[in-house]
Order: C-alpha cells, then structure tokens, then sequence
C-alpha cells in the first residue's frame, strides 16, 4: 500500500492540490504527537513539500521529535486563518513520521535549518478536509488503497 504524498497525489490530484495549498497559505500549523504516557501533546510546526514527499523539520531533542523517535503517529492540522469564515475548510493529515539521517536526503534542507536538526518523512494513513458548501457540511477523507469518500451532512 502506497503512502507518499506523491502516491497521494497520484490517486487524487485535485484533493492533493486543494489541501497542499490550504497547508500554504500558512506558515505555522499545529502537530499532535504521543508522549510517553499516551497523552496527545500539541506543537506548532512548518511543513514542507518537496520532492513528492511531505517533510516535518524539527530541532534536535525537541519534545515533538522525541515523541515522534518513540512513536510515529501524529496528526497536523493546518492553520485555521485569521478569521472565523474557515473559506478554505479545515485540513488535517495523519500519519506516520519516518525520520530520515541520510546526510544526502538532508542536505537540500540545510539551507533553511542549521544542522543538527531532525528530519521526518510523512507516511499518510489519513487525509480529511471539511468544508461548507451551500448550506452543507462537507467531509471528504482519503486513505491510502481506498477511493476518496465524500460525506454530505446538512
């Protein structure tokens, strides 16, 4: 089963590109990962998409890449905006985060972070944007082997 976001861009281009630019329009956005215990801890983070890959930057020992080194899962949800009026719906990607320590796979990143930093590659299990559309609440949800499902709830 495939889970890059190439392949996730493969399988649904127009989905793909409607919540790559929701995650865009914004720089910082919001990362759920696991501590220790099991309790959902939330960090802000930047995202970057490059080479058909969704990354995760992170500085060295921080509590997120900690997290993320002990248990992969994680969520991110992207910036809501400035305002209430949500015009680019709610966007939220879940997955595993696979660290990368190849000096070569991390060098292209170098020049936006010093070194040390840790660097993860996204696996996608999930793929969720609600939006309004008219006067319905619309839920569309991609995982990977699966076609896009759409919800329509008044």
């Amino acid at each position: 089963m495939s889970n890059s976001w190439a392949d996730f861009q493969a399988a649904e281009p127009d989905f793909a590109t409607v919540v790559r630019e929701r995650f865009e329009k914004y720089r910082h956005h919001v990362l759920a990962t696991l501590r220790r215990d099991g309790s959902p801890r939330l960090s802000g983070l930047e995202v970057t998409f490059r080479s058909g890959e969704l990354w995760l930057g992170m500085m060295p020992d921080s509590r997120k890449a900690t997290d993320l080194l002990r248990d992969p899962r994680f969520a991110i949800h992207a910036n809501p905006g400035a305002d209430d009026s949500m015009a680019d719906g709610d966007v939220r990607v879940g997955g595993r985060a696979v660290e990368v320590t190849d000096p070569e796979a991390k060098a292209p990143f170098q020049s936006a972070t010093p070194e040390p930093f840790h660097l993860f590659r996204v696996e996608l299990t999930e793929v969720v944007r609600i939006g309004v559309e008219g006067d319905e609440l619309v839920v569309r949800v991609w995982r990977p082997g699966r076609d896009l499902r759409t919800v329509r709830r008044r």
